[in-house]
């Protein structure tokens, strides 16, 4: 029996847990090693659910556990420090998105891995998710022509937490949310994003007690391609009506809609779940299959020492354009993503 690939979960949140559930019971060549949370209480009742050790810091980890790799699904601002850590211990490292806050940190994660030998991998769940890898590879097939204008868009309900709040701390819903957005236009397209120009709202900010001076709940970026394509992302949370996330190709000879597209005159959807017709009311649901996907292809390329299939330039190249978006709604005009890698 060959042995399987042991993971240390970092983060017992939503998306921590749902790492170490299919860690636990969905990858068969994977095994869940231990739980890595901050909050002992939270940390302890996940491990006990899915019977590993739980610890309150990735040092205690290292010395209490056996483990090959890690999942860090920890807040944004930790990313880097985590991973560097992990990568420097010899682990191989999956980060959920966005990558980190900086490209400075961004580079510092690339090169620790680089240096350690180990696979760092970021978690583009949509790359994972088949519609999407359908439409990527007929896309790839020239079915459409050559892509000339996409529109993705990504809304959620319920708001982000407090600390997401904050533009220092998260580069806000842009990241947060969207970042599956920049990343899966660009991998699309097969083309990277040269120019964005951003505008933000805030509508439900100041009723549900957010008080952070740049916080904004909807946002469109327009973008343009080194290829000449043109774009737009649109983001929203929360979107009380349910999880949303579609993405729209169309080329010189057709097009491509991935995602729920109604044939009906007038839609209304007001609750999650309910209305004329039902909808998703959380990302783990909407993306169920993609998140096995790509917990499984970190796995497999970690055991064969291979090049993963989204790695740390694909989670720099999200970063620079999240920050140079962040830049245009600020400032009020263009801004070439390009200036963001040299600022």
């Amino acid at each position: 029996m060959k042995p399987r690939f042991r993971i240390a979960v970092i983060g017992a949140g939503r998306a921590g847990r749902l790492h170490a559930v299919n860690a636990s019971q969905s990858i068969s060549s994977a095994e869940l090693s231990c739980i890595v949370e901050a909050d002992p209480e939270v940390g302890n009742k996940v491990g006990d659910e899915l019977g590993v050790p739980a610890f309150t810091d990735l040092e205690q980890a290292l010395a209490g556990a056996a483990f090959d790799g890690v999942v860090i699904a920890t807040p944004t601002f930790t990313h880097a420090q985590l991973a560097v850590l992990a990568a420097g211990a010899g682990k191989h490292v999956f980060c959920e998105k966005p990558m980190a806050l900086t490209l400075d940190e961004c580079d510092e994660m690339s090169l620790a891995a680089d240096e350690a030998g180990v696979v760092f991998e970021v978690g583009f769940v949509r790359r994972f998710q088949p519609e999407f890898v359908e439409a990527k590879s007929r896309i790839e097939a020239g079915e459409i022509g050559r892509p000339m204008l996409v529109k993705s868009l990504t809304r959620g309900p319920g708001l982000p937490p407090p600390w997401a709040h904050e533009l220092h701390r998260s580069n806000g819903m842009l990241a947060e949310v969207n970042s599956h957005d920049f990343d899966c236009v660009r991998w699309l397209t097969g083309s990277e994003i040269e120019r964005v120009f951003a505008e933000t709202a805030n509508f439900k900010g100041a009723e549900r007690g957010v008080t952070a001076p740049d916080y904004y709940d909807n946002a469109v970026v327009t973008l343009r391609f080194v290829s000449g394509a043109l774009g737009t992302i649109d983001g929203t949370c929360p979107a009380d009506y349910g999880y949303d996330a579609r993405v729209e190709v169309l080329g010189t000879e057709g097009l491509l809609v991935v995602g729920q597209n109604q044939a009906t005159s007038l839609l209304k959807i007001r609750a999650r779940g309910a209305g004329e017709v039902p909808t998703y009311v959380s990302w783990s649901q909407r993306f169920e299959a993609g998140y096995r996907g790509e917990l499984a292809s970190f796995v497999k390329t970690a055991l064969a020492g291979a090049v993963p299939e989204v790695g740390a330039a694909d989670g720099r190249a999200a970063v620079a354009a999240v920050r140079a978006s962040n830049r245009s709604w600020l400032e009020g005009r263009p801004v070439l993503v390009a200036s963001e890698s040299v600022a």
